[in-house]
């Protein structure tokens, strides 16, 4: 089961396992979910839907084996209109389905996030790096709703012997991505298409780490085959500035448009970028996909959209997530 399945990567997810020959059941109550990211599934006979709020008792008959809970908000954005919701997926979903992988046996994966090592004192970041978190700041919704979801998996772990992973999730970027979700890439790349200026927050020295997400999903699929049960960081070590992004998208879509700067929003961290000596060592992943090759994929895809919504005008960005 993976919930979040109409997200982002919860749909890749999906994907995944369908193309692995699972019997996928995917649930989502579509808050920032979108259906036209599963909608292809829908006519094969391994894939069950459901549309569902994880933060209330969650029950699904029959045999799980594995369970992957990436339903969240996971954008400034979205934490930002719905910060209760956001708080209760992380504490109340994280709980229920915590107690669904005991009932059923089965092996939990949870999605965390970069977002725990908060405005980092340390680069990179290693998985042993504690953080530096704002818990009452505009962001702290989030942080320390992955950073409780990972105390309460490893309680379950520990106390009651349940098979547990976790995944430290870093920047990534691909088709499916939301246009308004305040993301710094796709933000940037519908300004270009549209011709606008990109807007970026802050002077564009504060780096990020982006990894496609056809690399995100395999480091999360070894992941959860493997014997580890404390958190691995799955991202792309390759570290460059925003305004390096911003202008290398503008040169792929061949569009001319200029930068603007606007204040930086409160709690954005200065720099993101993955260690990933664990899982080189334990997962024998790395990323393979060029910056080149996934931002064309990725610009393909936001070409194929249709007019009305690359022209709208609602998707603001809010910090480089």
């Amino acid at each position: 089961m993976v919930t979040g399945a109409a997200g982002f990567l919860g749909s890749h997810l999906c994907d995944r396992f369908i193309a692995e020959d699972f019997h996928v059941i995917g649930m989502d109550n579509l808050i920032t979910g979108d259906l036209r990211n599963v909608a292809h599934l829908f006519k094969l006979p391994n894939f069950e839907f459901y549309q569902h709020d994880v933060s209330k008792f969650v029950h699904v008959p029959g045999q799980l084996d594995y369970i992957l809970h990436f339903a969240s908000p996971a954008s400034p954005i979205d934490y930002l209109q719905i910060p209760i919701q956001t708080l209760k997926v992380g504490s109340l979903g994280t709980h229920n389905l915590l107690g669904l992988a005991k009932s059923k046996s089965a092996r939990i994966l949870v999605a965390s996030t970069s977002e725990v090592y908060g405005d980092p004192l340390v680069s990179p970041q290693p998985e042993e790096y504690w953080g530096n978190v704002n818990p009452v700041g505009p962001r702290g919704v989030y942080d320390e709703a992955k950073r409780f979801q990972e105390a309460m998996t490893m309680a379950y772990h520990n106390v009651h012997g349940l098979e547990t992973r976790i995944v430290r999730i870093f920047n990534t970027y691909g088709p499916r991505m939301r246009l308004n979700d305040g993301r710094a890439l796709p933000t940037f790349i519908a300004q270009a298409l549209n011709g606008d200026a990109l807007t970026i927050f802050g002077d564009g020295t504060q780096t990020r780490s982006f990894c496609y997400v056809s690399d995100q999903v395999e480091g999360i699929y070894r992941l959860l085959l493997a014997d580890y049960a404390l958190p691995v960081n799955i991202g792309n070590p390759d570290e460059m500035t925003i305004i390096d992004m911003a202008q290398e998208i503008i040169e792929a879509t061949g569009k001319r448009s200029n930068i603007v700067y606007h204040s930086l929003p409160i709690d954005d961290p200065k720099q993101r970028r993955p260690d990933i000596s664990k899982a080189r060592r334990l997962l024998h992943w790395a990323p393979v996909v060029s910056r080149e090759e996934g931002l064309r994929r990725t610009i393909e895809y936001f070409r194929t959209l249709p007019q009305e919504e690359l022209k709208r005008k609602d998707f603001t960005y809010y910090n480089q997530k």
